[in-house]
């Protein structure tokens, strides 16, 4: 039996204030032709549809799209609530959708939804696990001893009574221990959102959600599929792809990779600005993708962002490399300051600002400034 993963589509997000919902757009487009070729049974979504639990009118309609263009080609989908979606909003309509196989998760209250697939080696199950606390859990079941979310994620296991003799597959939204993490992801302070993978051994495949960047943790099974676009600079070098799951015999699970091509790329390009201005250095590369400019100039560029957005329209993010940025200083108070003059001070300040000494030009220019001052 063959099953899609995806996750954490985080639909309506913008990066650097730059709306996504075109690249939304095209790359779920992207997702259902290779549907289309792959034919498989069923699609996985591990969570965080939506980039917020107030999702925008336009994320809806493209959520809403997708669903029934899988709808209109008989597939199956099994979607789950991530930590950026509202698990009530998410399950809104969750029975009726049933019928037309959407099939969402709805609010946790103890009881996980099963859903049965049956090819000839006999029953496939997906549990469907919404993103958990901690607190949720120890609210349904007060008497478990719940400490922390791999206790949260045992017990919720535990309450599912899998039977191990059967192929099992397992919908999850949370941070299993080891994973890679992204700028682009919701960090708690101190880890303590780990959950040790250990408490999904009673499964054939975990389908995660929740980390960006593709990666199995313990076994190959556990699995993280990534998001299907780039949402931070720190996923600059990310390959993103679709993960396509066979589930064969008891035990016997094949995972493979469909590479996703987006609509711009989400990139770093680094240089001096004659550098990253030099049309040779650009003309054979795509100027209109999503960069991040390194600039490595000493002085800082007057209008840099306007100068660079001629060249580079979707210019995200500018910031500068050079001995200015190399190093923080600690900036104390200042010694004998009685005995050290005006120039003197200034150029301290400077140094400590910029990592550098002023040069004579600079000097010349602030000696200037100070005794015109003086004057008045």
């Amino acid at each position: 039996m063959k099953f899609i993963h995806l996750s954490d589509l985080h639909l309506g997000k913008r990066v650097n204030e730059f709306s996504m919902i075109e690249d939304q757009k095209f790359i779920l487009k992207e997702i259902l032709t290779i549907v289309k070729d792959a034919k498989p049974d069923g699609v996985i979504i591990a969570g965080d549809v939506y980039d917020k639990s107030v999702p925008s009118e336009d994320a809806m309609k493209l959520w809403d799209g997708f669903l029934i263009s899988l709808a209109e080609k008989k597939i199956p989908v099994f979607a789950i609530s991530g930590n950026h979606d509202s698990a009530i909003r998410f399950a809104d309509h969750g029975e009726l959708v049933d019928v037309t196989g959407i099939h969402l998760s709805p609010v946790y209250d103890g009881n996980v939804k099963k859903y049965a697939m049956t090819d000839e080696e006999g029953p496939v199950n997906i549990y469907l696990l919404p993103f958990i606390k901690p607190a949720t859990v120890r609210a349904v079941f007060p008497d478990e001893n719940i400490n922390d979310y791999t206790d949260a994620c045992r017990v919720a296991v535990e309450h599912m009574n899998v039977d191990t003799s059967e192929r099992n597959i397992l919908v999850a939204h949370q941070f299993v221990t080891g994973a890679q993490r992204c700028e682009s992801e919701e960090v708690v302070v101190g880890g303590i959102d780990n959950v040790n993978a250990s408490v999904f051994d009673a499964f054939d495949y975990v389908a995660l959600g929740h980390i960006h960047g593709k990666q199995s943790i313990g076994r190959k099974e556990v699995r993280y599929c990534g998001t299907p676009l780039k949402y931070s600079f720190s996923e600059k070098d990310h390959k993103k792809s679709v993960t396509l799951v066979e589930i064969g015999k008891k035990g016997n699970v094949d995972i493979s990779e469909v590479p996703l091509i987006p609509k711009h790329d989400l990139r770093e390009v680094r240089g001096s600005y004659d550098e990253v201005t030099k049309k040779s250095n650009y003309e054979n590369t795509d100027t209109n993708d999503y960069v991040h400019i390194v600039l490595t100039d000493e002085n800082d560029i007057p209008d840099a962002v306007g100068k660079l957005r001629v060249i580079y329209p979707n210019l995200m993010k500018l910031s500068y490399d050079n001995k200015r940025t190399a190093m923080q200083k600690e900036v104390t108070d200042a010694e004998d300051v009685e005995k050290k003059s005006p120039i003197e001070l200034f150029g301290e300040f400077y140094e400590m600002q910029n990592n550098q000494e002023m040069t004579d030009e600079q000097r010349e220019f602030v000696q200037n400034l100070i005794e015109s001052i003086w004057e008045v």
